[in-house]
């Protein structure tokens, strides 16, 4: 019994450690199992594989849901072609960069999506909204969107996303 709980609170101690609550210029998002999780854990963004795909993709999907279901993908036209090379330790990284866009790069440093934000400011932050709305702001000025995944839907419709 008491390993059982050991067990249990080892996992869930786990799972809060690989979350993070915001992507900055110097703590990226690294395709490492680490995934960036809404405040009050509605939605979760991170790298994925559909099925049995090789091709690795930034999403945004439900926490909570036993089904993973993707609302919004940044690189739906462009997949990361997964390198299974054990001994590369070099990984796909979504990182704001020196000019404060997020950008999207391979584990060979190839630019493969970004999103351009609409002015540079000095503290740039990305957040995921528990409205599962993908955020580039400045941390001194969270309520102002520099640049803001509802404004590229992909085909699902979530509430207080835009139609086009």
């Amino acid at each position: 019994m008491a390993i059982a709980l050991i067990c249990n609170l080892l996992l869930l101690f786990s799972q809060i450690c690989s979350a993070a609550v915001t992507i900055t210029q110097l703590e990226p998002l690294s395709d490492n199992g680490t995934t960036l999780v809404s405040k009050e854990g509605t939605f979760e963004l991170g790298f994925f594989s559909p099925g049995s795909s090789n091709n690795r993709y930034i999403g945004i999907w439900y926490k909570n849901i036993a089904v993973r279901t993707v609302v919004w993908v940044a690189n739906r036209d462009n997949p990361i072609t997964h390198n299974n090379n054990n001994n590369d330790s070099r990984t796909n990284k979504l990182v704001v960069n020196q000019e404060g866009n997020l950008v999207l790069f391979s584990q060979n440093e190839t630019l493969v999506w970004s999103a351009n934000a609409t002015k540079k400011v000095p503290n740039p932050i990305v957040q995921l909204l528990d409205s599962g709305n993908f955020v580039l702001t400045d941390a001194n000025e969270e309520t102002v969107f520099l640049w803001q995944s509802f404004d590229f839907p992909c085909d699902k419709l979530l509430p207080g996303r835009r139609l086009k």
